[in-house]
């Protein structure tokens, strides 16, 4: 509305229009590092009016490796111009390039310290390293969120992630390193007006990248950092929209997991990830508030439902629209259960194998299998999973230990304690 000129200059577009929109003269050039550096060599881009330069991202392209076409850029533009950075984080190299390049500059912080994003649900769920796609699967199935974000470590994990989506019938986009700036835009695109609703991405492709109405990160592989925790999180939650940000931990990469929240300052609510059970009782949820159901019958139905009405009993006609709704969704999978604890439980035949050991006190000295669990995991160098039957006698209990544990049990208590 302002009439302002605006001219993209990014890599892998086509060179020769980006010269024309620059000829024909800008107000705003947005561009990546490398391909303004392009334009400025070969005399496309003239900065000598240039009042504001602006870095977004600018720890990124530090990261990147874009640090000597940036030192270009801010040494060809005018000395008199106001130059602005704006950097998730603040480190050494980015405070360096600052004392170099701006003049009387403040740092202004967005964040408040000790406080994670009200509007982000962080949820850490436990599953079995076996279970790590079939978790996505039932978090995409359990929220159907309108727009969802799923991150992987690598362009590989990308692609196998996709295919892997797109045949259990999600719509689905993909962006990586190895797509042209034209593909990363229509997969974007498609997002914005609805045609995909599940974007697979890698850190760098989902860099800078604003999606309206984002409901859902998934970190299918955990972040290497907080920074990147934070990052990727940040995807939802926007302009005070609800968001949640789930992160997928298979059983031995939970102590990585904690640190990453721990050094982010993030409190995640620790659970497993939703079954078929939980998927199907939402389903019906979902499935009662479709419009179709409760919007009012028009005039050109009528005829159609008395003759449906004459045909078919009203039991018949439910089970239809219950399978009508399922068919049009992913069928659910199965899980490996896993406790909170991040351990596998053992399935109650596996404890066929095990050793029975009596305690000394009973009810008579309120024993309760609440407190008495996690003391025998301490005091016997025992996991949940090592324990099973715990039965509380009037003067003695007796408990169950699998096994495998039960010398390490026995070895962890003193010699007079064992009977």
């Amino acid at each position: 509305q302002a009439g302002a000129r605006i001219a993209t200059c990014v890599g892998g577009m086509d060179y020769r229009t980006e010269r024309r929109a620059l000829e024909r003269g800008a107000h705003i050039v947005v561009g990546t590092p490398g391909r303004i550096c392009d334009h400025i060599r070969r005399g496309a881009l003239d900065l000598s009016e240039l009042k504001v330069v602006t870095l977004d991202e600018a720890d990124e392209m530090l990261d990147l490796g874009f640090r000597e076409d940036l030192e270009f850029i801010l040494e060809t533009a005018p000395e008199t111009r106001r130059t602005l950075m704006f950097s998730a984080t603040v480190p050494a190299e980015i405070a360096r390039l600052a004392a170099t390049f701006q003049r009387d500059a403040e740092r202004i912080s967005t964040i408040a310290a000790r406080s994670q994003h009200a509007d982000i649900d962080y949820r850490a769920l436990a599953v079995d390293r076996s279970d790590r796609e079939n978790a996505i699967v039932n978090l995409l199935r359990f929220h159907e969120p309108e727009r969802a974000i799923v991150f992987c470590s690598t362009r590989a994990a990308v692609t196998h992630l996709t295919g892997r989506l797109l045949n259990r019938g999600f719509s689905v986009v993909a962006l990586s390193g190895e797509l042209t700036q034209d593909e990363r835009s229509r997969a974007l695109q498609m997002l914005r007006d609805g045609r995909a609703r599940v974007c697979i991405a890698t850190d760098v492709a989902a860099r800078g990248i604003d999606l309206p109405g984002l409901e859902l990160v998934v970190h299918a592989d955990l972040p290497q950092n907080k920074e990147g925790l934070l990052h990727r999180s940040g995807r939802t939650g926007r302009a005070g929209a609800k968001g949640i940000s789930a992160l997928i931990v298979p059983l031995n990469l939970r102590s990585k997991a904690e640190r990453v929240l721990r050094e982010a300052g993030v409190n995640a609510t620790w659970d497993g990830a939703p079954g078929p059970d939980e998927i199907f009782a939402r389903d019906e949820e979902r499935m009662l508030q479709q419009a179709v159901l409760t919007d009012p019958p028009t005039a050109d139905e009528l005829d159609g439902i008395e003759r449906l009405l004459e045909t078919f009993e009203p039991r018949a006609l439910a089970a239809a629209v219950l399978r009508t709704f399922r068919a049009a969704r992913s069928a659910p999978e199965d899980l490996v259960p896993v406790t909170l604890d991040g351990q596998k439980p053992r399935a109650r035949e596996e404890f066929g194998n095990s050793r029975w050991f009596r305690l000394t006190m009973g009810h008579d000295q309120w024993v309760d299998p609440k407190w008495l669990l996690p003391m025998l995991c301490r005091a016997g160098d025992l996991t949940r999973r090592d324990i099973g039957m715990i039965r509380v006698m009037q003067d003695h209990t007796f408990v169950q230990i699998h096994a495998e544990a039960a010398g390490r049990f026995e070895g962890a208590l003193a010699p007079s304690m064992v009977m």
